[in-house]
């Protein structure tokens, strides 16, 4: 595994994370716009991670 592998993994990983809590926030009630910051960058980190994956397949 190289680095690279080991970024994206991490990257969407963390995306994952901020897609779960900002949808869990949002359901709360809580700040909508707090919530959807979450989201948005959590759906970054998502999306990087993704294609960073995608482009250091071995």
């Amino acid at each position: 595994m190289s680095a690279k592998s080991i970024f994206g993994m991490l990257l969407t990983l963390v995306g994952l994370v901020g897609i779960i809590y900002g949808g869990i926030d949002l359901t709360k009630g809580d700040v909508a716009r707090a919530s959807l910051v979450y989201l948005v960058l959590g759906g970054v980190f998502f999306a990087a991670g993704i294609g960073l994956l995608k482009a250091t397949r071995e």
